[in-house]
C-alpha cells in the first residue's frame, strides 16, 4: 500500500461513528485519506465531481442515513459504470435480512454490522484496508 495513496469515503450520519471509524483505519495506515459525509446526497456528489483517478478504493455505507439511506447509494453507484470497481462496504447496526439483502443486490461488496468495541472495529480496519491494496487482487 506504500506506493498508492489510499483513499477511501465513510458516509454516516452518527458524526462518533465517523469519528470512530476513521481513528481505527489512521490506526492501521496513517496516511490513509478519508473523506467523511453524514448524507448521502453529499457523497454522491463529491463522487460524481471527483475525476477517475481521485476517486477513493473504498466505499464504506452506513444503511440508515437522511435523504438518500445506503441501499439508494449503491443503486446510484451500479447505475454508473466508472464505481463498479470500487468495493461498497455497508457497515451498519441493522443485522435486518431484509437490508442485507437489498444492499447485497444493489452492489454491495460486503455487509458487516457495526463492531461494539474499538479493538473490533480496527480489526475490521485491517481488513477492509485489504480491498485497497493492489497486491491483494
Amino acid at each position: 500500500m506504500k506506493n498508492k495513496s489510499v483513499k477511501i469515503l465513510i458516509t454516516d450520519d452518527d458524526r462518533e461513528d465517523l469519528e470512530l471509524i476513521e481513528e481505527a483505519f489512521l490506526r492501521e495506515e496513517p496516511t490513509v485519506q478519508i473523506q467523511k459525509f453524514t448524507h448521502g446526497k453529499t457523497a454522491l456528489e463529491f463522487l460524481n465531481a471527483s475525476v477517475d483517478q481521485d476517486l477513493p478504493c473504498l466505499v464504506i455505507l452506513d444503511y440508515s442515513m437522511p435523504e438518500i439511506n445506503g441501499s439508494e447509494m449503491l443503486l446510484f453507484m451500479k447505475q454508473n459504470d466508472r464505481y463498479n470497481h470500487i468495493p461498497k462496504i455497508v457497515l451498519s447496526t441493522s443485522n435486518a435480512p431484509i437490508h442485507i439483502h437489498e444492499c447485497l443486490n444493489n452492489g454491495a461488496t460486503d455487509y458487516l454490522v457495526k463492531p461494539n468495541s474499538m479493538k473490533a472495529l480496527q480489526t475490521l480496519a485491517k481488513k477492509l484496508l485489504a480491498f485497497c491494496d493492489p497486491n491483494q487482487s
